[in-house]
């Protein structure tokens, strides 16, 4: 893929000054550490590493990376490293995609209290996908899902919701047979919507009676008890979104699938399309109008404003695995589930599908770049010549 004309780094180098004067009140110290991360990723600021070609010789400077999740220009080899260990995972039936989204009415309450939230959210819809399976009126078994969260929409405005990714089916109570799904969208939507909201609510009220969360802005008035009181209700008669679209493939597909999916960050690169002045024009998909591309541009402030409230806590985990696919159960029970599907996983065939790791190669014969010596940041100042090959 060609390197992009525009990248986010750039607008940050270009208005991170002027936007921190004007902002700086409200960011915290970790949105403050990701911006710094980004505008300094690939540049000399970071130290680098002097690349010398395997054949002809040929020698070129390139900067570090941040390695930042937030970071645009970091995303490819996590993303590469944590499929590979899907690999390991993947069972021979098909898999489902089930979106569950907070109603925007929560957006100002989640901007101050992104830990509390995001973390009902995740509980409150594994929960109901958990209860809703088991429940034998509606398949009776014990699944395994992957849970992704993402906080934007298209138009970088904050939007959150979980993506769950869920084999077609799951282990029977006595885990002597592999349950097949009755229903042609894996569970009844309506019912996962509702058990999801009663759940989340109840948490929220939790959370509130033990003073853990924070109000200020537009969610100020809230912290009045019987306001508090009145949201939720409203919370409580809407229908809550929930989507599920029908399976897809196998083994192969569904790690393509998650490459798509597991190390987004709010906007890629290649989404940016212009930065003059102080204007910022990117693609994005209006989904309410046909899914058309379209372009939208806004100030380079307001850009990076939506940019920011994208970055989570430091630490915040964002792919988490529940039912038999959890940290303490999948060990034993991908092995048995497999055995049921009278299914061998051939690694090697998903490999294939998954981006080989970038080889950084010569620009005049093509053969491997290698690294030959190492440099701090006060080491490159010396040096009058650099050559950036991000």
């Amino acid at each position: 893929m060609s390197r992009p004309a525009v990248e986010v780094a750039d607008i940050l180098r270009a208005h991170e000054a002027r936007f921190l004067d004007k902002n700086r009140s409200w960011l915290s110290f970790q949105q403050l550490t990701v911006l710094r991360a980004i505008a300094r990723c690939r540049t000399a600021a970071l130290g680098g590493h002097l690349d010398s070609c395997s054949q002809c010789g040929h020698q070129a400077i390139s900067y570090n990376s941040c390695r930042n999740r937030h970071c645009p220009k970091c995303q490819t080899q996590a993303r590469q490293r944590w499929l590979a260990a899907r690999e390991q995972e993947v069972l021979g039936v098909p898999y489902f995609h089930v979106v569950f989204t907070l109603p925007h009415e929560l957006n100002p309450l989640c901007q101050r209290n992104q830990t509390v939230l995001y973390n009902l959210l995740f509980r409150s819809s594994a929960a109901a996908m958990l209860e809703v399976a088991a429940d034998p009126k509606h398949l009776g078994v014990e699944i395994g899902f992957l849970s992704i969260l993402h906080t934007w929409g298209q138009n970088l405005l904050l939007h959150p919701h979980v993506h769950c990714v869920v084999p077609a089916g799951g282990l029977a109570a006595d885990h002597q047979r592999w349950i097949h799904p009755k229903y042609a969208f894996f569970l009844p939507v309506k019912v996962l919507a509702r058990v999801c909201r009663r759940k989340f609510i109840r948490g929220l009220r939790r959370a509130f009676r033990l003073k853990k969360l924070h109000f200020s802005g537009t969610a100020a008035a809230l912290a009045a008890p019987k306001q508090f009181s009145a949201f939720v209700q409203r919370l409580r008669r809407q229908d809550w979104v929930v989507y599920a679209k029908a399976a897809f493939g196998g083994p192969a597909a569904v790690l393509r699938y998650l490459g798509r999916y597991t190390h987004r960050v709010a906007i890629s690169n290649h989404r940016l399309v212009a930065h003059e002045e102080d204007q910022v024009t990117f693609r994005w998909k209006d989904y309410a109008r046909g899914n058309k591309h379209r372009l939208m541009t806004l100030s380079a402030e307001e850009f990076l404003r939506r940019f920011v409230q994208h970055i989570l806590p430091r630490g915040f985990v964002r792919i988490r695995q529940f039912g038999f696919l959890a940290n303490g159960c999948r060990t034993k029970l991908i092995p048995l589930s497999r055995q049921l599907l009278a299914f061998t996983p051939d690694v090697r065939a998903p490999s294939n599908e998954l981006p080989t790791k970038a080889v950084w190669k010569c620009p005049h014969c093509g053969a491997p770049m290698h690294i030959q010596e190492k440099f701090s940041a006060l080491q490159l100042k010396g040096r009058c010549k650099f050559i950036d090959t991000s």
